[in-house]
């Protein structure tokens, strides 16, 4: 992603652009389009609502940065918290090389003991991408998080989604798996599963929701991208644009968060919500 990035009060989006224009990354584009889109438009209302271009964000479970280092090019101040030293050793190396080392803190920990490593009320924004599928207590996680934001704040919410698991094994002839998945309490579909746990809408709407703060927005991510086949996307000319569109118009439709690989949920302070 060589495209400089503009500061995050502007109303374009360059890192949804640049991830759309990479023909090298087809399948990570279609992963994180959607997010990059709901979050880079919180980011700019935060910015310009706080009066401060320059924002802290918190990234738990952030790993090697595929989300800190964009951030941090953005010209935010993000703080990795991952329990994975090699995770963290990536993310040092990775934010080094797109020059904002200085940007971007890594400190090794996980979501149940974050404020034994970071500071409690000190954020504009916490990212808890793909961590409530592996830890013991979702609704603890979720609260760490959002305590972790400051009185004005916007937490970004992304987990696995129970609904496109089941149509995957369906579709790939595994009846009995999904069935299995369908009434599985935490969504899995037998032993070989490697997803410990997998969540619906309103459960991940009800965690937020719980824990203080307001939804604001509710996105099914990747509905199609993973029931396409890769040389489709990879070799037809136009599909990865026609897909990502397609993506997008279906991402806010209540009817597809069903059947999403992925959800995101963004949830906002009261304060911030009225602003």
């Amino acid at each position: 992603m060589s495209d400089p990035m503009r500061p995050p009060v502007a109303h374009h989006h360059p890192q949804a652009t640049s991830l759309r224009s990479d023909p090298s990354r087809p399948r990570a584009a279609l992963r994180t389009a959607v997010v990059w889109e709901v979050l880079q438009d919180a980011l700019d209302r935060r910015a310009k609502a706080t009066g401060r271009p320059v924002l802290d964000v918190l990234d738990t479970g952030g790993g090697s940065g595929n989300f800190a280092v964009p951030l941090a090019r953005l010209g935010h101040r993000v703080t990795v918290v991952d329990p994975s030293p090699n995770a963290l050793f990536a993310l040092e190396r990775r934010a080094a090389e797109a020059e904002v080392a200085d940007r971007v803190t890594g400190v090794q920990g996980d979501v149940h003991g974050l404020f034994d490593v970071v500071e409690r009320g000190g954020y504009d924004v916490v990212l808890c991408h793909g961590v409530l599928e592996y830890v013991d207590d979702p609704a603890e996680g979720v609260r760490n998080a959002v305590a972790a934001l400051r009185s004005e704040g916007v937490l970004s919410l992304l987990a696995a989604g129970l609904g496109g698991a089941v149509l995957a094994r369906a579709l790939a002839g595994h009846f009995k798996e999904a069935k299995q998945a369908l009434e599985d309490p935490d969504g899995r579909w037998g032993y070989g599963d490697p997803m410990p746990r997998r969540f619906t809408a309103e459960q991940l709407t009800g965690l937020v929701e719980r824990a203080g703060l307001r939804v604001g927005a509710v996105h099914g991510v990747r509905v199609f991208a993973d029931l396409v086949p890769g040389v489709l996307v990879d070799t037809e000319p136009g599909a990865l644009e026609a897909l990502l569109k397609l993506e997008e118009a279906a991402a806010e439709l209540s009817a597809f968060h069903a059947v999403a690989t992925q959800l995101h949920v963004l949830g906002e302070t009261g304060e911030t919500a009225e602003a």
